[in-house]
C-alpha cells in the first residue's frame, strides 16, 4: 500500500504523505513512494507541487525513521541514506514544491521542509533540529541546508538545544514564507502554485538550478572535509551514539556521559 496521495489538477499536483500511526517519519518505504511519486511528476511535466501532509494532523513529520539508524560503527546518514535521497530529490525537481505545514515538524523532516523552495505555515506550526537529543551527528550538506536557511547563529541555538521554533519566529528569522490560517492554508498554497504554473517551466527550472548550485557553491578544502568526516565519526562511533538510539527507540530519556 502507498503510503503518499498524489492530486493533480492542471499544471499543479499535490504529493500528501500519509503514514500516520508513525507519524509520518521518513522511512525508507515512505521515501521510496515519495521519490516514485515524483518521477511521476516530473514525466507528467507538472509545473508546481504542495508537499504536505494529511489535514488536521499534529505532527507533520517526526523526521529520520530513528529505528532505520545503524546501532554498529557506521555513518547513519551517508549518501545512500533514504533521508539523503529525498533531500536530492526536491532540490533537482524541475518545479518549485511549497511545503504546506500544519503540526510539528522534527529532525530531519525540518531539512526536507527547508530544502523545499517555498515553505507555508500553519501559525501553531513548529520546526525543530533535534540530532543532538538522539547523539547524532549530522552530515555535511544537511547543516549546509540549514545554514542556506537561516543564520549561523539561529542554526547553533536549535541544534544545540533541539527546542522548537514556532511559525511566527520561523518567519521572523526568514526560514518561511507565509503563516496562514489554517482555514486559509490549501487555498493559498494553491494559488501560489497556480500563479507559479502560469510562468514559463524552463525559466522557472534554469533558475532554481541556478539557485541550487548558488547556495552550495562554497568552498572547502580535502582536509577541511576530512576534519570534519574525522569529527562526525568521534560521534557515532561512540558509546553516547549508541545510547541516543537505544533510549529512543525504549521510550526514555537517554543518559549521555560524553564518550
Amino acid at each position: 500500500m502507498s503510503l503518499i496521495q498524489i492530486e493533480i489538477e492542471g499544471h499543479v499536483a499535490t504529493l500528501m504523505i500519509d503514514n500516520p500511526t508513525k507519524r509520518n517519519a521518513l522511512s525508507e518505504p515512505l521515501i521510496h513512494d515519495m521519490i516514485e511519486g515524483l518521477a511521476e511528476l516530473r514525466e507528467k511535466k507538472i509545473r508546481a507541487v504542495i508537499l504536505r501532509a494529511r489535514p488536521g494532523i499534529k505532527v507533520w513529520s517526526a523526521g529520520h525513521d530513528v529505528g532505520e539508524l545503524p546501532l554498529t560503527r557506521r555513518d547513519p546518514l551517508g549518501w545512500d541514506d533514504p533521508l539523503r535521497k529525498i533531500i536530492r530529490e526536491l532540490e533537482h525537481f524541475p518545479a518549485p514544491v511549497i511545503a504546506l505545514i500544519e503540526g510539528s515538524v522534527w529532525g530531519g523532516a525540518c531539512e526536507m521542509v527547508l530544502a523545499c523552495d517555498m515553505v507555508v505555515a500553519a501559525p501553531d506550526s513548529t520546526f525543530a533540529i533535534t540530532p543532538a537529543r538522539l547523539g547524532v551527528p549530522y552530515n555535511i550538506s544537511g547543516v549546509l541546508n540549514f545554514l542556506n536557511a537561516t543564520s549561523h547563529l539561529i542554526v547553533r541555538e536549535m541544534v544545540f538545544t533541539a527546542q522548537p521554533v514556532s511559525a511566527v519566529r520561523a518567519e521572523r528569522l526568514g526560514m518561511i514564507n507565509h503563516i496562514v490560517e489554517i482555514d486559509e492554508l490549501e487555498p493559498f498554497c494553491q494559488t501560489i502554485a497556480k500563479t507559479i504554473a502560469q510562468n514559463s517551466p524552463l525559466s522557472i527550472a534554469v533558475i532554481k538550478e541556478e539557485l541550487r548550485l548558488l547556495e552550495s557553491a562554497r568552498a572547502i578544502t580535502p582536509p577541511t572535509f576530512e576534519r570534519i568526516q574525522g569529527l562526525r565519526r568521534m560521534v557515532y562511533d561512540s558509546e553516547d551514539y549508541r545510547e541516543g538510539i537505544t533510549a529512543f527507540l525504549e521510550k526514555r530519556r537517554a543518559d549521555f556521559k560524553g564518550r
